[in-house]
């Protein structure tokens, strides 16, 4: 057994509260990783809001980075030592997801919580990371060797908002060279879908936000184009722009309005795709006439569509060649301490990411 501080949620909707757990050792399969960095995302902050249920007490972080530092029984994959980032997911190997290579939507075994309290009390490691915390115990197959010179709060965005937003354009929605695009959100996964369409050859790539100055930075990463959502007809303006609607649309946001109101921008044949997460139970609304007789469809998409031994190797390699921009999309650092003041500064909606960092 070893000891980690971490912040735990004990109430939804309330501070997070900084504790001294108790983390058991490694089993067959796992390592224990020590956390350098672990960014904030959105879905951290609706979990602890209760948006889609879940147990508590819990730790949430889910988009981390460290070094490995106990190998669990059997495990010849990775060494203590090596650097990683940690993620959310968890293949099992042998459900039909993982057998057609989506293993973030693994329907495997769902291992018991590493974390307790002093007295015994089960602590929830949420979506399997827990990772505010200063170390957690996940599977191997939720780890991904990361170069010796990229530093730990950069690599750490890889564990999701990347994957999320790139995979999104790359490997859920298939964009290619000359696609018109439409990105609804331009926060951190938003800007990395912009990112994702530039990576792939996309023509026009259109940012909707609420926000002006949400816009400028769509532009730095890679947009062509940037419409306030709250202009008269955003979706009559793509279609003006373009001549024809867009060929993809992301939905990189969870607010409902903008599930519904997605399909106004597609071109014939076009796709929707699913991209951020709204709180259970919300529903959106589209005419079906118009999805069918114009040959629309969606696409929904979870972390990208992301095989980590395949994507994260890549990713990797164009930042390092400068393709892909990671330190940018870094607002602010914050120790652990301070998780609550860098969540309500990511409520915001201004930071593109914020990232905890662990000496």
């Amino acid at each position: 057994m070893s000891q980690t501080r971490a912040a735990v949620c004990r109430a939804f909707k309330t501070p997070l509260v900084i504790e001294d757990l108790t983390l058991a050792p490694p089993d067959a399969g796992e390592v224990e990783v020590s956390l350098k960095a672990c960014a904030i995302c959105h879905s951290d902050i609706a979990y602890a809001d209760g948006a889609w249920g879940g147990e508590l007490p819990a730790v949430y972080g889910h988009e981390a980075a460290g070094v490995v530092t106990a190998l669990g029984p059997g495990v010849s994959t990775h060494a203590i030592g090596d650097r990683v980032i940690v993620t959310l997911i968890k293949s099992c190997g042998n459900c039909d997801a993982c057998g057609a290579h989506m293993p973030a939507i693994c329907s495997g075994s769902h291992p018991a919580t590493p974390l307790t309290t002093s007295n015994g009390e089960p602590v929830n490691r949420a979506m399997y990371c827990g990772a505010f915390a200063e170390k957690v115990v996940v599977g191997t197959s939720q780890i991904a060797d990361i170069p010796d010179d990229m530093p730990f709060d950069v690599a750490s965005l890889l564990s999701c908002g990347v994957i999320t937003g790139v995979g999104a354009v790359v490997n859920a929605a298939k964009v290619k060279p000359g696609e018109n695009v439409v990105v609804i959100g331009a926060g951190g996964v938003g800007l990395n879908a912009i990112q994702g369409a530039r990576i792939a050859g996309a023509g026009r790539i259109i940012a909707v936000d609420l926000v002006a100055e949400k816009l400028d930075d769509a532009l730095d990463f890679g947009a062509t184009d940037g419409i306030l959502a709250s202009s008269d007809n955003p979706a009559e303006a793509v279609h003006k722009l373009l001549g024809k609607g867009a060929d993809a649309v992301f939905v990189a946001v969870g607010a409902i309005k903008a599930f519904s109101t997605a399909p106004d921008y597609l071109a014939p044949r076009g796709r929707v795709v699913l991209v951020g997460i709204p709180p259970s139970g919300d529903l959106a609304t589209y005419e079906p006439a118009n999805i069918s007789s114009t040959g629309q469809s969606f696409i929904g998409t979870k972390m990208g569509d992301t095989v980590l031994a395949r994507d994260i190797p890549w990713l990797t390699e164009l930042y390092q060649q400068g393709r892909l921009k990671l330190d940018e999309l870094i607002s602010a650092r914050w120790s652990l301490d301070q998780i609550n003041e860098a969540i309500a500064d990511t409520r915001t909606g201004a930071a593109r990411r914020n990232v905890i960092v662990f000496d």
